[in-house]
């Protein structure tokens, strides 16, 4: 093939408790990314619907994935040219730059036909998180492989795809306003007492029995972040009543998307999840800030081939 045309889905990063370890897909939405052979050596890039993401490869989450894949595949010598085609906001919470990376992963391991196991491939979108939001994996292993991941080690990789109920939906609400990862991350307490480190791992353990059983009113409990969110939600005006609504609205949990500003919530079905999404963008406006709210289902195939050229 001359060309492979991927696509990987948004993803909802730590789920509340599960800081850089906990992620799920998102049904609907997400980055494609072409693949095509060029005559000569390295990478070029270019970007459609985003005109901030650089087309530098060094500094194109895409073209890190794809130039690691090469590496991986001893084929440095190949040439390639990619098209980025961008359906998720950039600095939005959705997981933008893992979705780039891991449909550019999947598709030059398809057009070189190399086979990467899903750990090599994972290791390479982690090498393009590296370059732009850090060493963590929630978002990438979501992306590539779909459902809700735990991510129980980088060193060596080792995620575990966990159980939930098919029923469940996820609300996403994306106010106007910006907060890049950096600003996210540099919020962040450097250290937490052993209290806090204790009471947010048994958090993390009862959102995945939670998922695991069906059992609704314990992850309504368990969404319940003691680290990220308190620091993080002086930068976010508007979320404090946009999650209380949710709630008051019959969410099981809400929480920051990722690194925001994004907040998502889960709701047992789309009868409740269009009403929690209505209340939701309500919450916002109370602090004079226009949102957006979909109900998504759990994308169950992660990123995937969508077609190729000879």
């Amino acid at each position: 093939m001359s060309s492979v045309r991927a696509f990987a889905p948004g993803t909802v990063a730590n789920l509340g408790p599960g800081l850089d370890i906990l992620g799920l897909a998102l049904e609907g939405v997400g980055d494609e990314v072409v693949v095509s052979r060029s005559g000569t050596p390295g990478l070029t890039v270019e970007v459609f619907g985003a005109s901030e993401i650089p087309t530098d490869p060094a500094r194109n989450t895409a073209a890190i994935a794809a130039s690691e894949v090469l590496r991986r595949a001893r084929a440095e010598q190949v040439g390639l040219h990619l098209e980025v085609h961008k359906g998720l906001p950039l600095a939005g919470g959705q997981g933008g730059s893992a979705a780039s990376a891991a449909a550019a992963a999947v598709a030059t391991d398809a057009l070189l036909t190399v086979r990467l196991s899903r750990e090599a491939l994972l290791e390479a979108c982690l090498a393009a998180e590296v370059a732009v939001a850090g060493r963590h994996a929630d978002n990438a292993a979501a992306a590539l492989y779909g459902g809700v991941m735990l991510v129980r080690s980088l060193d060596p990789i080792d995620v575990v795809s966990l159980r939930y109920p098919a029923s469940l939906k996820v609300v996403l609400a994306r106010p106007a306003q910006r907060l890049t990862t950096e600003q996210a991350r540099a919020a962040l307490p450097l250290t937490v007492s052993r209290e806090t480190a204790i009471a947010q791992a048994a958090e993390v353990g009862a959102l995945v029995a939670a998922l695991a059983a069906g059992d609704l009113d314990l992850l309504t409990r368990a969404v319940e972040d003691l680290i990220a969110e308190p620091a993080r939600e002086p930068l976010l005006p508007g979320f404090a009543e946009a999650k209380r609504a949710a709630l008051e609205a019959g969410a099981r949990g809400c929480s920051i998307s990722g690194a925001g500003p994004s907040a998502f919530a889960f709701a047992e079905n789309e009868a409740s999840g269009n009403r929690v999404a209505e209340a939701m963008i309500l919450g916002y406006r109370e602090r004079g800030i226009e949102a957006q709210a979909r109900v998504f289902s759990i994308d169950t195939r992660g990123a995937r081939i969508l077609g190729g050229a000879h």
